[in-house]
């Protein structure tokens, strides 16, 4: 396998300024390890670590843009604020410093927002149409000032990223966030210029993606993370057709994203099986967009991700030949690992020098700290 894996995963690729050494992601991984929002020495560390040991883009877990909204813990890093650009800035600094690229995740969790969290506890918890994911209602409506600040908070997000030296952004617009929020049938029954059929629901996000595009530099790049299932909603579904599906992405591309995260939580499941393709959501990204893709779930581990996976649920290392097929045939262009890498930081050297008997197993004990 190794010969194999090196040849496919090893090359080089380019998105934008970024010239990337090679096809492997670190995927973005929730881990509040960061006490008032401030990302620390231990998360330069944790960042690097991975680097260092050959993965050639991480990815950095959510942190939230500057509204009361944004947050549901203190202890989540946060993308604004003196103190809390310094300590990425340390984070950058250590990541070029052992070789990898990093680029930051922004984040707005929208109506999932528990009434009363921190960081800013009486802020109301709002969505598109104060429904919550169940459909019920849940928070507030955002207004159209609203919608307007949150776009300008992901603006100065992305413009103080390329300020202290990411090499590009990825917005979260995936898992019933509040980017997702939009998107989503269920979540957006907004009866003007924000709601409507798909291709209108992509207002937000697109005004996002604008907005970022006038502030920073025309290769700094632009990565939108998106999905089908919403939290604990495996069936959500944005598109049922390669059709709607197009009717999403096209907007979005055209606005200026410049690589998409397509996020499922089984790889090598076939997106729309009733076409008769074997794509996979990513694969399908590729193929209606055109745009680089970044294809994520459950990879090199036997046990499919399910969102309290990172809470502790063991499972053993496998093996990625059935990745490796797609990727030969060009399905998509970039493999983002969450789970094993955060068992093992030397999964990519291990990997690529067929070591794989070498591997961590994922469990709890490897989630309980930054390691």
């Amino acid at each position: 396998m190794s010969t194999r894996a090196a040849q496919l995963l090893s090359r080089p690729f380019e998105l934008g300024s970024a010239k990337l050494p090679n096809r492997i992601v670190m995927a973005p991984m929730t881990r509040q390890f960061s006490p008032g929002g401030i990302p620390g020495d231990d998360v330069a560390v944790y960042y690097a670590r991975r680097a260092a040991a050959g993965t050639g883009l991480i990815i950095t877990e959510g942190t939230t843009v500057d509204h009361p909204s944004a947050g549901f813990s203190d202890d989540i890093p946060r993308f604004h604020g003196e103190e809390q650009l310094a300590g990425w800035a340390r984070v950058v600094e250590a990541v070029h410093a052992n070789g990898g690229k990093i680029m930051s995740q922004l984040w707005h969790v929208g109506i999932q927002r528990p009434a009363g969290a921190p960081p800013v506890p009486g802020a109301p918890s709002v969505g598109p149409s104060g429904l919550g994911l169940d459909g019920t209602p849940a928070g507030q409506a955002m207004t159209l000032a609203d919608i307007d600040d949150v776009v300008r908070a992901f603006a100065d997000a992305a413009q103080a990223a390329e300020r202290i030296g990411f090499d590009g952004v990825e917005l979260h617009g995936a898992h019933g966030y509040l980017i997702d929020q939009f998107l989503w049938e269920r979540t957006n029954k907004r009866t003007d210029a924000h709601g409507g059929d798909p291709s209108a629901r992509t207002k937000f996000a697109a005004d996002i993606v604008r907005a970022i595009r006038e502030r920073v530099a025309p290769d700094f790049p632009v990565v939108l993370r998106f999905s089908q299932w919403k939290g604990h909603y495996y069936d959500a579904r944005l598109a049922e057709n390669p059709g709607e599906l197009e009717a999403v992405l096209t907007p979005l591309a055209d606005a200026g994203v410049d690589a998409f995260h397509a996020s499922v939580r089984r790889y090598w499941t076939p997106e729309f099986p009733e076409s008769g393709s074997e794509l996979n959501l990513a694969g399908w990204t590729k193929k209606l967009t055109g745009k680089p893709v970044i294809t994520v779930g459950s990879v090199g581990l036997n046990k499919i991700f399910e969102p309290d996976s990172l809470r502790g649920a063991e499972a053993a290392a496998e093996s990625i030949e059935r990745l490796l097929d797609r990727l030969e045939q060009d399905e998509f262009d970039l493999v983002a690992v969450g789970r094993a890498l955060l068992a093992d930081p030397q999964w990519v050297e291990k990997v690529l020098a067929d070591r794989a008997t070498e591997l961590t197993p994922f469990s709890k004990a490897v989630i309980e700290r930054l390691h």
